[in-house]
């Protein structure tokens, strides 16, 4: 809330007051107003400063805290120690990837076949632009089918390429025209891989002439014949027969998505990434020495008193730091302490991280780690629980800052009435010394007049 000073005054009368008397009425009037307003005025901008300064003092330490919050979460709920990297030994049989789902454990994999989608084409005609027929071209995916109707002016092999491509209720077929030396061709593809995503199509009514678009397995009189047919990827899992109508494979193994690129024979390794948590557990070093930062900035002391801090002695923040010193320098969920995963609390109150302590303390697959710091009594809980607190939307924090906007909104009110005030003051001071200025005039002329008369009679009795 801006504080607003004002000095307006009643403008021509306050600007020629004094010309009839030639004393310096305006000066005075305009001093005498400031030195009315000046220990109130003091008062106001002192108190809106000091209020602005909190609050964004105040922003400083929620911004810190909301930091070291958001780094708290993978070590709270245990996420940062649930991760896990997957690897193949030869990655062009299969390449992996994993997710927090995944179990610690080597598999061997045999890839004995491939999936591949269906696709069929026609017999060559002379051209793109040839007739092929007219009727209801029916093409059927499962229990999804499509039906177009070709009419004579629409009987080309490309005008039903595009009927086929644009139609809404396409169940997953694309169609393209290839030509070569015997002419052009249709060619019908299943857009997904599998056995379950092959199609069938049919012909009905019209010419008769798109029966030569017809194909369905189980018939041994087909218009389109086989390029590739469709079928299901087949491998084993340490022996254990499997089949996938994709070749990008999830749920063969907990957590492990593979993606299969030939026939042949791999490893699959599934261990702990000890990554993740070295660096939830590093940024939550870095937030939480942030804070001690950004403590030690608004609660330092200046004897000159130029760099004091915006919040020195708040008990508030002072409640926070103690709580935050308590937690991290106490045990964990699983009665150890900090200095198990090795970070340590120094001098200055900030956290020094050693990451070949950390690394050291992860090589159990971050069973130990994720003890001191997830779970009901882990340090990560028991920081967030408090930090939760100060930094809700009913928080200490939040109330604090409101209270101090609600203090600048008054102080705004206060400089309005002070303003209305001193400009009050001004008129009546003008009012006054107006009336002294008039005053003054008519002395002035009185005693001029008197002079006048005066000198006329004293030279009349010469």
């Amino acid at each position: 809330m801006a504080i607003t000073t004002s000095s307006t005054s009643s403008g021509g009368t306050l600007s020629s007051l004094g010309s009839g008397s030639g004393l310096p009425l305006a000066d005075m009037v305009t001093q005498l107003v400031a030195a009315k307003k000046a220990p109130l005025q003091n008062q106001i901008t002192s108190q809106a400063n000091t209020a602005k300064t909190q609050i964004s003092a105040l922003g400083q330490v929620n911004a810190a805290l909301a930091a070291m919050q958001t780094a708290l979460k993978g070590l709270s709920d245990g996420t940062a120690f649930q991760t896990r990297k997957a690897a193949t030994s030869d990655a062009s049989v299969f390449s992996v990837s994993s997710t927090t789902g995944a179990v610690n454990g080597s598999y061997n994999i045999n890839v004995s076949q491939l999936a591949t989608s269906l696709k069929v084409q026609s017999a060559g005609v002379a051209s793109s632009d040839a007739k092929v027929g007219t009727g209801t071209l029916t093409i059927a995916v499962g229990s999804k089918s499509m039906s177009v109707d070709i009419g004579s002016d629409g009987s080309s092999l490309s005008q039903i390429r595009d009927a086929i491509n644009k139609s809404s209720s396409n169940p997953g077929v694309s169609a393209t025209i290839v030509t070569g030396s015997d002419g052009a061709h249709l060619v019908l593809s299943s857009t997904a891989t599998g056995q379950a995503n092959a199609f069938t199509v049919s012909s009905s009514g019209g010419d008769g002439g798109l029966a030569a678009l017809n194909y369905n397995p189980a018939s041994s009189s087909n218009g389109l014949s086989v390029v590739n047919a469709a079928q299901d990827a087949k491998f084993t899992i340490d022996g254990m027969a499997a089949t996938s109508a994709s070749n990008t494979v999830t749920g063969a193994i907990d957590g492990v998505t593979l993606s299969l690129w030939k026939q042949g024979t791999a490893t699959l390794s599934v261990s702990t990434d000890s990554s993740a948590a070295s660096t939830a557990v590093g940024n939550f070093v870095t937030a939480y020495n942030n804070f001690v930062g950004v403590y030690q900035q608004l609660t330092a002391y200046d004897p000159s008193g130029a760099n004091t801090g915006a919040l020195i002695g708040d008990a508030t923040l002072n409640s926070i730091k103690s709580t935050l010193s308590s937690i991290v320098s106490g045990p964990g969920g699983n009665g150890a302490m900090l200095n198990s995963a090795g970070v340590t609390l120094q001098i200055d109150g900030t956290l020094k991280l050693d990451t070949g302590a950390l690394s050291t303390a992860l090589s159990d697959g971050g069973i130990k780690v994720s003890g001191l710091f997830a779970g009901a009594n882990g340090m990560a809980t028991k920081l967030s629980s408090p930090l939760t607190d100060w930094t809700a939307s009913t928080g200490v924090l939040t109330t604090r800052t409101a209270n101090l906007t609600k203090q600048l909104n008054d102080l705004s009110t206060r400089q309005d009435v002070l303003n209305a005030r001193m400009d009050a003051l001004t008129a009546q001071y003008t009012r006054q010394f107006t009336a002294l200025d008039t005053l003054v005039t008519k002395l002035n002329n009185t005693g001029s007049y008197l002079t006048q008369q005066f000198d006329a009679l004293n030279k009349s009795s010469k």
